[in-house]
């Protein structure tokens, strides 16, 4: 098991505020990026040689972890050939009712729910230079857990974001009994306590950070892959943003090599 990132959160709850807070995230910040800079080196030689091969990163993951994918795929400064895969491709892709999304007999915990990875990977079509990249704070929910293990039915590479305090601590949802740090390539720890939130608030606990490490962890994994293509004289395919006068004509030139396998939505 790769070793996990220790983040002091033991604040009482008399201290509980907005600076305590920010305390904490500021802490949290220095010691996944000095903690994990090895993990996030190795995640970029696995992206620079998907990218030489012609691959895409295709980004996932649930729940709050989205935003990590949101981070990968599609951000001013990020990398242009980036897919994100999520639960709603059913929906937006595969034609079901959006019911399935929402809870209740059809949607309940889709989250949980193993069979939906294969189809969402499906409605994907990856191609098999492409690399994965998957957040999961917990890393055990069944359509995490299965995705895993089609992209590496698959051959892919899979670089994995998740926070090694909690997912040792808890029970994998998939019937294999695997979570996902075990299953991936490369395992980048988000420095989470069990549970996110970091500050006891009288018996219960407040300010998740799993989203900022998560984000932390993206940008230094792009910063890495550009830094390794400019050093071999390569032009890294990079994003403006569409709210500069050039942005527009320069990202769709670059959209354009990776036309079908890249989509973009508001």
């Amino acid at each position: 098991m790769p070793d996990s990132t220790t983040l002091d959160t033991a604040i009482p709850a008399s201290g509980v505020s907005g600076a305590a807070f920010a305390g904490i995230a500021e802490q949290a910040v220095r010691t996944v990026a000095a903690q994990q800079a090895d993990g996030v080196r190795a995640a970029a030689d696995l992206v620079v040689e998907g990218l030489r091969a012609g691959g895409v990163v295709q980004a996932f993951g649930t729940g709050h972890s989205q935003a990590f994918a949101m981070e990968i795929a599609g951000r001013a400064g990020g990398l242009v050939p980036t897919n994100m895969i999520a639960l709603r491709d059913v929906v937006t892709l595969g034609g079901e009712p959006p019911a399935v999304l929402f809870g209740g007999p059809e949607g309940a915990h889709l989250e949980r729910d193993p069979a939906v990875a294969r189809r969402i990977y499906d409605l994907n079509a990856p191609q098999p230079t492409d690399v994965f990249m998957m957040a999961s704070n917990s890393g055990g929910n069944g359509s995490v857990v299965e995705l895993a293990r089609v992209v590496k039915e698959h051959g892919h590479p899979l670089i994995a974001v998740t926070s090694l305090a909690h997912t040792t601590q808890v029970t994998s949802r998939h019937p294999s009994g695997l979570r996902l740090f075990e299953i991936a390539d490369v395992v980048l720890d988000n420095g989470a306590p069990y549970g996110d939130a970091t500050l006891s608030a009288g018996g219960v606990a407040v300010g998740a950070i799993s989203s900022i490490t998560a984000a932390l962890l993206a940008q230094m994994i792009v910063a890495e892959v550009v830094a390794t293509m400019l050093a071999a004289g390569e032009t890294p395919p990079v994003y403006l943003s569409a709210n500069v006068p050039e942005g527009d004509a320069h990202n769709t030139a670059l959209e354009a090599r990776y036309a079908g396998r890249i989509r973009r939505s508001a």
